[in-house]
């Protein structure tokens, strides 16, 4: 009998808040709101595919609103086994509605610490900035994400077109994230190829590159992101048959499994792992090693991530039995809690 992949202890690194709404939750906002509900079905562009987003963002209208949202999608992960969770937001995502961007960052803070505590799973922030906005905003964004860094505030992302703005317009923000102690953990090798991810490790310093697939277009590039142990927060490609990640894993690339936009992909955190399972012939220990290296790379307390690397074990037998899911005590917002001590893109895998 196969074994559960509920019960392999993983980390959800690549997940977007815009983009992770139930669509119940979306139906239901947006009557109340008065507005349309965005039906997600498929992208001919990364406009429609924007359009969508700002779409099931404009649901959001207040405080409460983004606090069910929140507790929802720790409440998936939970039942996905995840033990930590970092969620993905611009700060401008909300229009104002909020309050300033700081006062928006508090109150999804606010809401990731009740979630967290709630359905004890680890949670992080990662605040991004958008590339269509510019390089001047992006500086400002890694300035609010700076003055949160240890607050809750675990990375600074980067999302967008790249195609029309690429890395290089970004370093100085992203060197203004590092400087703070921040991981940044950028968009690359999703619109375009190899290069942008190479300069997003080159010119933004990025450890972990979200996407990044594209790297397989140069084979040299893909050895060096495996010798050096840079990590691809992998998610959708246009096409199961096209997905690259057990050729990066054979290559010894170290990659994560994510849902990235599960409202608009159709698709959840679990469901990926089992279509890895199933579609893309992964074995139990292949998953294993994927979940072990979101743990080992997600910003996820120190205790927190033994615990789960033990339970990954117990799951492929090599250690005692499965115990319960180990996740911070009072769980949220980045904080371990006193007894840790500390582009077009339709669904595929």
């Amino acid at each position: 009998m196969p074994r559960d992949l509920a019960l392999l202890p993983k980390a959800h690194l690549h997940l977007h808040l815009d983009g992770s709404l139930r669509p119940s939750t979306v139906a239901e906002l947006a009557a109340g709101a008065g507005i349309a509900a965005p039906m997600p079905t498929g992208y001919g562009s990364f406009a429609a595919f924007s359009a969508t987003i700002s779409a099931a963002a404009a649901c959001m209208r207040t405080a409460d609103d983004v606090v069910r949202v929140l507790d929802e999608i720790v409440e998936d992960a939970r039942a996905a086994g995840a033990v930590w969770v970092e969620v993905s937001m611009w700060p401008g995502l909300f229009a104002g509605r909020l309050g300033s961007d700081s006062d928006t960052v508090r109150t999804v803070l606010d809401g990731l610490q009740r979630a967290g505590i709630a359905h004890r799973v680890g949670v992080g922030l990662v605040l991004a900035a958008n590339r269509g906005h510019g390089p001047a905003q992006a500086l400002d964004v890694a300035r609010l994400a700076s003055g949160f860094a240890g607050d809750g505030v675990v990375g600074f992302g980067l999302d967008g077109d790249e195609s029309s703005y690429p890395p290089a317009l970004f370093a100085d923000a992203c060197a203004r994230a590092r400087a703070a102690g921040l991981p940044v953990v950028p968009h690359a090798g999703e619109l375009l190829g190899a290069g942008s991810v190479a300069d997003a490790v080159d010119l933004l310093g990025a450890r972990r590159v979200m996407h990044g697939v594209r790297c397989t277009e140069d084979p040299r590039l893909v050895a060096r992101l495996a010798d050096s142990g840079i990590v691809l927060d992998v998610s959708v490609v246009p096409s199961l048959r096209e997905h690259p990640l057990p050729a990066l894993l054979a290559a010894g690339v170290r990659c994560t499994v994510n849902a990235d936009d599960p409202l608009l992909f159709g698709t959840d955190l679990l469901t990926e792992y089992q279509r890895c399972r199933e579609q893309l012939g992964l074995t139990d220990a292949q998953l294993a090693d994927v979940a072990r290296t979101s743990l080992e790379a997600s910003a996820a307390p120190v205790g927190v991530v033994a615990a789960a690397l033990a339970r990954i074990d117990a799951w492929l037998g090599l250690s005692g039995p499965l115990g319960p899911a180990s996740a911070p005590r009072g769980g949220g917002s980045g904080s371990p809690g006193p007894a840790d001590g500390r582009g077009p893109r339709p669904p595929a895998a």
